[in-house]
């Protein structure tokens, strides 16, 4: 007698089911290579021109300037000239292929010998005049003679126009490669020190908004009177614009005259004189019989930072909080804990795991963060981290390779540091 209640082993899919899921997997599909087309472009693209000498004149595509003119005069019936067409390779680093130039000639004068690499169809002119490379300039000649009808009503021979015809060489496509860009970017003498401050930036500002994140959590946690209102008053950081937030900051922290933060702090005696906050790189500190550099600029970026974005970071985390059953901490109260034995023992445990999905977050976002900076002091007094860097070298000094070439740099990182965060991250105690 076999016993019914012992569990089976699963069965294979059967013909219906494989069916259905093979129908299944032909209807994601477009959407499949939609979303990785729209996710991966753009990063083969950016590390295709890191390896590319390019600069921002270079994606203008490389074309034939001419000059056409006739050299000589023409003041009687049977004189001699020579209609030139000078033309030039308008690019100094990119060749053009298969050059086909076609211009009509005036009607009133007569041809009497034309390039060797061109044919004359009636008064149609065409001229095959091959591959032109890199700033490569040439003379088209076309021998005529005047005749009657050209004395009396000369024409303009650059009524018409030549056109032209030729497959111009792309460097965007083309099969020259380099590592200068990568050169470039190691071997500049500020890179360490750029690659320091973006580390110092991204870790004191995240750490700095998931702190500050989580003690407003902690308090919107509470039930008390007025919370709807401080809890917009908290998140009016991050829902603010930038542009209007960071003008403000860039005026209460101003050196002059206007300067609220220096007014308010000479007032009070802190300081003899006032502080540039956002223009001074660093202020040498005492503490111990101890002297170090104090990064000041850096540092306000950093607050600046902490105080716009540890909203987004309260709300994650009063909502994991709010979701906690209030059983375990009721049994704790009677047992005689404390709340902060509460929120070390019950609350943390519980909220790890979104606070080191947070810090994955903010990492990567306050890493790639560039508009903050820039707005507040524009990459300078020790405050340009990779980001800014990037826009320094593709547009500032138009060196795309190099711009692109620093974002790949910013990529590994990033990259590096998202597979030791899924090796070691807590996962949430729900």
């Amino acid at each position: 007698m076999t016993d019914q209640s012992k569990p089976q082993p699963p069965k294979g899919l059967g013909p219906l089911a494989k069916r259905e899921m093979r129908f299944a997997y032909a209807l994601l599909l477009p959407t499949f290579l939609i979303v990785l087309s729209v996710v991966l472009f753009p990063l083969v693209a950016n590390v295709w021109i890191s390896f590319k000498p390019v600069t921002l004149g270079d994606l203008r595509a490389p074309s034939i300037l001419i000059n056409e003119r006739v050299m000589g005069d023409l003041e009687a019936v049977g004189d001699e000239a020579d209609i030139r067409y000078r033309a030039r390779n308008s690019s100094r680093k990119s060749a053009i292929a298969d050059v086909v130039m076609t211009d009509t000639l005036p009607a009133s004068l007569t041809v009497l010998s034309v390039d060797d690499r061109c044919t004359l169809d009636g008064l149609d002119l065409r001229c095959e005049l091959g591959d032109y490379e890199a700033g490569q300039r040439e003379d088209i000649l076309v021998r005529v003679a005047a005749t009657a009808a050209f004395l009396s009503d000369p024409p303009n021979v650059k009524d018409t126009k030549p056109d032209f015809d030729f497959v111009p060489e792309n460097i965007l496509t083309n099969n020259d490669f380099t590592l200068d860009n990568f050169r470039k970017v190691f071997n500049a003498s500020d890179f360490w020190a750029v690659l320091w401050a973006s580390m110092y930036y991204t870790i004191a500002g995240t750490i700095g908004a998931l702190v500050m994140g989580l003690f407003a959590a902690q308090l919107m946690n509470m039930a008390f009177r007025g919370r709807s209102v401080l809890r917009g008053l908290f998140l009016s950081p991050y829902v603010a614009p930038v542009i209007a937030v960071a003008l403000a900051w860039v005026l209460l922290l101003d050196p002059g005259p206007g300067g609220t933060l220096n007014a308010l702090l000479i007032q009070l005696g802190v300081i003899d004189g006032p502080i540039s906050f956002l223009g001074q790189r660093v202020a040498e500190i005492s503490f111990l019989g101890l002297t170090f550099n104090f990064p000041v600029a850096l540092t306000v970026v950093i607050i600046f930072e902490i105080w716009r974005y540890f909203p987004l970071a309260m709300l994650f985390i009063l909502a994991r909080m709010q979701s906690m059953s209030t059983d375990i901490y009721e049994a704790a109260e009677i047992d005689g804990a404390t709340p902060l034995q509460q929120f070390r023992f019950i609350s943390l445990p519980q909220l790890m795991g979104i606070m080191a999905v947070l810090f994955l977050l903010r990492f990567i976002w306050t890493f790639n963060k560039f508009d903050d900076i820039f707005l507040l002091t524009g990459g300078a007094a020790g405050t340009r981290t990779l980001t800014v860097n990037v826009y320094e070298q593709a547009f500032a000094i138009s060196d795309l390779g190099a711009g692109a070439a620093v974002a790949v740099v910013v990529f590994l990182i990033l990259l590096m540091f998202s597979v030791i965060f899924f090796k070691f991250s807590p996962e949430d105690d729900a």
